[in-house]
């Protein structure tokens, strides 16, 4: 049985996805939020930053769809596939939610290899010209 709180925020989650609009995506995010990178070590803190982070990545991703969601408690695992550029990729976003109901914890894993450096190289242009720090 999934958590009401968790098919709520997933409900929220998936529409704002759909739609492509993300302003509700700071009101997601807890204030002490983390993002795990697939290409930094240190992980990314704060609302700001990570707000920042996703709407950035949901710029830079062509067909972006998830295809399962993996929950259990105040976790979940969305499968996704998208383009970046001419590449296909595949990759798996583990998200945690605090007692609020908001994201704590963010993780992305990607695969394959050329096409999670296509998207590093892109994000980190992108995330320059905002002042985040890749």
């Amino acid at each position: 049985m999934v958590d009401p709180q968790m098919d709520d925020f997933l409900a929220r989650w998936h529409a704002m996805i759909e739609s492509g609009d993300s302003r509700a995506l700071p009101d997601m995010l807890a204030e002490d939020v983390e993002f795990r990178s697939p290409f930094a070590f240190t992980p990314y803190q704060g609302r700001r930053a990570v707000a920042g982070l996703l709407q950035t990545v949901i710029q830079v991703f062509r067909d972006f769809r998830y295809h399962r969601q993996f929950v259990a408690g105040d976790s979940a695992a969305l499968e996704f596939s998208a383009f970046i550029g001419g590449l296909s990729l595949k990759g798996i976003d583990l998200i945690r939610l605090d007692a609020d109901g908001r994201i704590v914890d963010f993780e992305v894993m990607i695969r394959p290899a050329n096409a999670l450096l296509a998207l590093g190289e892109e994000m980190g242009k992108r995330l320059a010209a905002l002042g985040i720090k890749p």
